[in-house]
Formats: structure tokens, sequence, C-alpha cells
């Protein structure tokens, strides 16, 4: 398993991280929307005060959130932290947030959500500034930039990550393939001799996540950034509608035609995937690096002083540690990167590293539900044939202009 690192028509990494932060809903300032540029409403949130909160996080496949939870519980008895487990979909854990947000729940205390909403949260009031004393010492730099909105910090990091492109070793090794591929013609060619070999009609050859959320936004910002495009350009405006782009566009929707991708994939998410790959249905596969325990080891294959506490507590270093020994999710400490006791249970560890330091972040935008819909709703309708993929990013560009001004 390794990260296939840039050229042109390249297999490229987008970043996934995820922070945790402070809910204005809880107490304190907040939820009555923020002012232009940034900053938390009117009310400042006191972080001094002790109590109860819950916290806000999606579905805990490894059972050590609880785990984290109850020690940060014993070690701290000023209140108590409670876990309220959201659904394992990002759409579905955002729109319970926003709702949340919007009937000023109090119990919504501190959220672990993922960065690409921290313009909308903050502009919006949901979610409060950290202290201007708030220190991200030896975090990844990606990481705390993720989570800053007009030079205001608004979470504490609390995981990171890049695509992975995982392959079958054994089979590359068979067929003689020194390298795994860097671009999209390698592993079609690699695919090809593989599979006139194995003679195997179940045995597909590259797969990511298709269906139509948040996974086929980060799938198609890999590949427009891997022909060379962009979806936002430098300067904060869409550029989406160019040649490069639709290069990008094009090498999935002629994945999909032509069977390099299967066509199941159109409804994958990760979970999908994983299974299909761990049960060897895929030859390549691009995920997360949570992947990589389930491959190794499984069988077939409302007070602010207290979340301010539990957030310093979950970024500590022995916290991050901790949860990435029993999840492979990756921290955000960059020490942790060259930890032995981590690299002894995951090699892939400094290669993760280099994913991430490269890695292209989707776009940041106030409106970024809807953003997302727009981009889900064009790659889709060009994957299943029903638009030509330049005529899908003018229809795009032209969304994108009217939400990100």
């Amino acid at each position: 398993m390794t990260f296939v690192r840039p050229a042109r028509r390249v297999l490229i990494a987008a970043a996934s991280m995820s922070a945790l932060f402070v809910a204005a809903a809880c107490g304190g300032g907040g939820g009555g929307g923020a002012p232009a540029g940034g900053g938390t409403s009117a009310a400042a949130a006191d972080f001094t005060k002790q109590g109860d909160t819950e916290f806000w996080a999606g579905k805990d496949t490894s059972g050590n959130t609880q785990n984290l939870i109850d020690q940060f519980n014993a070690q701290h008895p000023n209140g108590k932290v409670t876990f309220h487990e959201l659904p394992d979909s990002a759409d579905q854990q955002r729109q319970q947030m926003v709702q949340n947000a919007q009937i000023k729940n109090a119990k919504m205390g501190v959220l672990s959500m993922d960065v690409v909403w921290t313009a909308e949260f903050a502009a919006k009031g949901i979610v409060e500034a950290m202290p201007p004393d708030t220190s991200t010492e030896g975090m990844l730099k990606a990481a705390v930039d993720s989570a800053t909105y007009f030079n205001k910090l608004y979470g504490l990091p609390s995981t990171s990550d890049g695509g992975l492109l995982y392959y079958r070793k054994d089979l590359l090794d068979k067929y003689g393939i020194a390298a795994p591929p860097a671009t999209f013609d390698e592993m079609k060619a690699a695919c090809d001799k593989i599979t006139a070999g194995e003679k195997d009609s179940k045995l597909g050859c590259f797969a990511g996540q298709y269906n139509k959320y948040e996974g086929l936004t980060v799938n198609f910002d890999e590949a427009v950034h891997g022909a060379g495009g962009v979806i936002v350009g430098e300067d904060g405006k869409p550029n989406v509608a160019t040649p490069e782009a639709t290069m990008g566009l094009q090498t999935l929707t002629d994945w999909f035609k032509d069977g390099h991708i299967p066509k199941a994939a159109i409804t994958w998410q990760e979970e999908n995937g994983r299974t299909a790959f761990q049960h060897g249905e895929l030859i390549f596969h691009r995920n997360w690096g949570y992947v990589y325990n389930h491959a190794a080891n499984d069988k077939d294959s409302e007070i602010k002083g207290k979340a301010l506490d539990f957030l310093k507590y979950v970024s500590s270093p022995e916290a991050q540690k901790s949860n990435t020994l029993a999840t492979s999710n990756s921290p955000v400490l960059e020490s942790l990167y060259s930890d032995p006791d981590l690299i002894k249970k995951f090699p892939f560890m400094p290669i993760q590293l280099k994913s991430i330091q490269t890695a292209k972040p989707r776009p940041k935008a106030v409106e970024y539900g809807d953003v997302t819909l727009a981009i889900q709703d064009a790659a889709y309708g060009a994957l299943q044939g029903q638009t030509q993929p330049d005529a899908a990013l003018q229809a795009l560009q032209a969304k994108l202009q009217t939400l990100i001004k």
C-alpha cells in the first residue's frame, strides 16, 4: 500500500481533516450569527466555567471515543462529557448539527466535524472562535489552516487524512510490475496485464467513492487536480470549466464506460469499496487510512469551560496516539508520524504524512452545503452518462459563480 505522487493526469490525494469545535448553542455568546468577515457573535463565550456537556461526533466503530471520554471524565470531576453519536454519513452529521444550532440546543457542546464546514459554521455563528492563547504547536499546518476562518482559529484539529491508493502487492509481484502506478495510464496498463492473466470475471481494476454524497466531491476534486485543474482558483473564484478539469472528469467517465471502474461503484461509499477490496474484487482502491486497520486485522480480511478542556484533552499527544493505535486514523501532531509504536503497527505513516502535506483541500465556502451538492450533481450526471463532462462543468461553473462570491 502506498500513496502515489502527482505528475499530470496523475493519482493525487485530497485532504480530509476533522477538528473539534465549541458549539455556540451550548451557552456563552453565539447562535445569532457572526458578523461579516468572521468573528463570533456579540456576546463573547465564557471559557472559564465548568459543567456537563455533550460531544457530538460520527459513529464510533472502534469504541475508542468512549474510552477517551471515560478517561477524561475520571480526570475532570467538575462536570461530565457524554457521547452523542451521530450517523456515519458526513452529510447527515452536518444536517443534524445545523438543525440543532437553529433550535439552539444547549446540550450540543463539542462538535467533531469535517473542517470543510469551518467557513460556513463560523460565518453563521454556529461555532465559537477559540481563545487567542490557544496553542497549536506541533500540529500540521494544513490542519490548523483548515480550522481557521478570517485569521481566527475556530477549532482544534483532531484527525488528519489524505487519500491513499491501496493495491494488491501479490498481484503486482506476480506479473512483474515493479512499482505501483503514478498515473491513470499506468494503472490501466497494470490492470489490463493482471486481469488478462488472472481470467477472473469478479476481479475489477479500480474504484473510489462515487455515490452522490461528500465522498464524490472528494473523488471529483482529486481527479480534477490530478489533471492539472482546479475547482476554485487561488483568487477564490470558481474556475472549473477548463480543459484540465474536463480531462479529470472525462477520465472517470471513460473508466466507468470501459469497465476499469466497476459499474456497481456508482453507488459506493467508503465501506462498500473497502469490503470489495478486502474480498479480492479490486486490484487498486482509493480510500482513507482507516482501511489499513481493517485490511490488516479483520477476520474476513452545554458549558464552554468543560468543552475547552475536552478539546485540549482529545488533541493531546497521548489521546492522539491512543486514537491512532485504535483506529488507524491519522493524527494532527506531526511528531507522531515518526513515533516508533505507530510506525510498527502502521508502516504507512511516513507515506501518509507526505500525502497530507501535498494533498489538495476542497473549496472553502460559506455556503459549502450548496457548493458540494452542485459538484455532486455535475459529477454524478457525467459518470452516469447523462451529460458530457465539458457540458457538466460549464453548468457547474455557472452554478458556483452564484454560490461563491
